[in-house]
């Protein structure tokens, strides 16, 4: 869900270089913010408990799989990723394929990567709007993002995004596999409990 705050600023008209954006960033700590392809600074509000620990999960999962297989890197939802097409985007978690990785320059990998990750995994918590996450779905994959998961706790499914394909929507309990983008990965996501 966007969510505005008493900024000194019009958040819908605003235009930040790289740098601003970065700046505006570190400035702000407390705050979690994103900018879409179009410009607009979008201001995330915080996760519950539950999403924070079913996040932290995913991220351990794709974690002990990358350490035994050792083919990139994981990133977690503080992560601002300066994707191809404009967007500023912090996924809840991603993963970059080592080589792309290491192609990037010291200072690139210390500030707002410009890269898109190769797999990106977003929850959705009781604050977000569902149509808002579809979209941001498809931002990854116009970046190049080649493989993206959407769980969806509220409609007990998981949607599926892949490169040149249509999205497909799961029910849960499913299997998820990361293909031949993440070779031997697994997720098992079971359905949601109300909590």
């Amino acid at each position: 869900m966007e969510l505005t705050l008493p900024l000194k600023l019009d958040l819908n008209h605003v235009h930040l270089t790289d740098e601003q954006f970065y700046q505006l960033c570190i400035n702000n700590p407390e705050w979690n913010i994103e900018q879409n392809a179009k410009g607009v600074l979008i201001v995330m509000s915080p996760v519950g408990g539950e999403s924070g620990k079913r996040e932290a999960n995913y991220i351990i999962d794709l974690g002990i799989w990358n350490r035994q297989a050792q083919l990139g890197e994981v990133f977690s939802s503080s992560t601002i990723f300066k994707l191809p097409k404009g967007g500023k985007r912090s996924p809840d978690a991603a993963w970059v394929e080592h080589s792309r990785w290491e192609a990037l320059t010291p200072e690139q990998r210390k500030k707002f990567p410009p890269i898109a990750p190769d797999l990106v995994i977003e929850l959705r918590s009781v604050t977000d709007d569902l149509a808002t996450l579809q979209e941001k779905m498809e931002e990854y994959l116009e970046s190049g993002v080649r493989l993206g998961w959407l769980l969806n706790p509220q409609d007990q499914q998981v949607e599926i995004y892949r490169q040149g394909q249509e999205k497909e929507v799961r029910d849960l309990p499913t299997l998820l596999s990361g293909e031949a983008v993440l070779s031997g990965f697994e997720l098992n996501v079971d359905r949601f409990t109300d909590d």
